[in-house]
């Protein structure tokens, strides 16, 4: 099914409106992990035809796979000058495949595009903009001696609840947000901090707890004592009420700005405890808990 977005879209060629190079290399490569499923040639071309039908243009059939290769990239940075319609023929090519071969999750795309700063994401049927100035504060790299599989945890987590509020489920983008800031948490309990304090807590209240009290008289105490007071605003059912529920007579949910901010709140208490965290495990401790 074709993706559902104003006619408009398809005849806006401006800066904002363009997918980046290093943006293009990454759905070029899914792409080629798509294409090694079944033969290559014959689904270079498939792409080809796609992408140039996107921008009201013809494919022709190349002289040899590797010409085939090369000429879709021209395909790729053609439609890429207008980010809805690259969007859309990557989608739909994808989803046209999906009874043959393994296609990658919508999750995956949207996550691309919020890395590059693509001010769209693919809600099907529908493909949708980001409000201006309402884009989401960066949060810092995942430690070097994080998992990948928790590496991956964070950064999805992180997707998620941007793809929430782009449907106005504000609620649900700050759980996300909270769940992933315990989860990071987690990852000091049996650390020893400088003040020789070893932390036994084994969730979210408690562990901030423990580096609170090691931290008596500093600037971390009160940074910690604000995330306290956060976290427990959100978790009173008449507060933000994404916790334990929403008090259906005195509660009010609440609104998409109010959400906007509360996530980034937390992704800066997120960026707070994975620099933290790098600091602590490299034993510099000049700045850190």
């Amino acid at each position: 099914m074709p993706l559902q977005f104003p006619h408009s879209w398809r005849f806006k060629y401006s800066p904002d409106s363009v997918i980046p190079n290093t943006a293009i290399d990454e759905f070029e490569t899914l792409i080629g992990i798509i294409v090694a499923q079944g033969n290559r040639w014959e689904l270079l071309e498939y792409f080809k035809e796609c992408f140039a039908h996107a921008v009201g243009s013809t494919s022709v059939w190349s002289t040899s796979e590797s010409w085939a290769s090369t000429d879709l990239r021209s395909s790729l940075e053609e439609a890429a000058k207008n980010s809805p319609l690259f969007l859309e023929a990557f989608y739909e090519a994808c989803e046209n495949l999906r009874d043959k071969y393994a296609i990658p999750d919508i999750e995956r795309i949207n996550s691309i595009c919020l890395e590059h700063k693509i001010a769209y994401q693919i809600h099907p049927p529908k493909l949708v903009k980001l409000s201006e100035g309402e884009e989401a504060i960066p949060v810092a790299e995942s430690p070097s001696t994080f998992t990948e599989s928790a590496k991956q945890l964070i950064t999805k987590s992180l997707s998620r609840s941007e793809q929430l509020l782009i449907e106005n489920r504000a609620r649900e983008a700050v759980q996300e947000l909270l769940w992933i800031l315990e989860s990071i948490t987690t990852a000091f309990r049996g650390e020893q901090l400088p003040s020789g304090t070893i932390i036994k807590g084994t969730y979210f209240n408690l562990i901030v707890k423990e580096l609170r009290n090691a931290n008596e008289g500093t600037a971390i105490k009160y940074i910690l004592k604000s995330l306290e007071s956060l976290h427990g605003y959100h978790s009173s059912p008449t507060g933000g009420g994404g916790r334990h529920g929403l008090d259906l007579k005195e509660g009010k949910p609440i609104t998409l700005s109010e959400g906007r901010l509360f996530c980034n709140l937390i992704r800066s208490y997120i960026s707070f405890f994975l620099t933290e965290y790098e600091i602590l495990i490299n034993n510099d401790v000049s700045d850190n808990f």
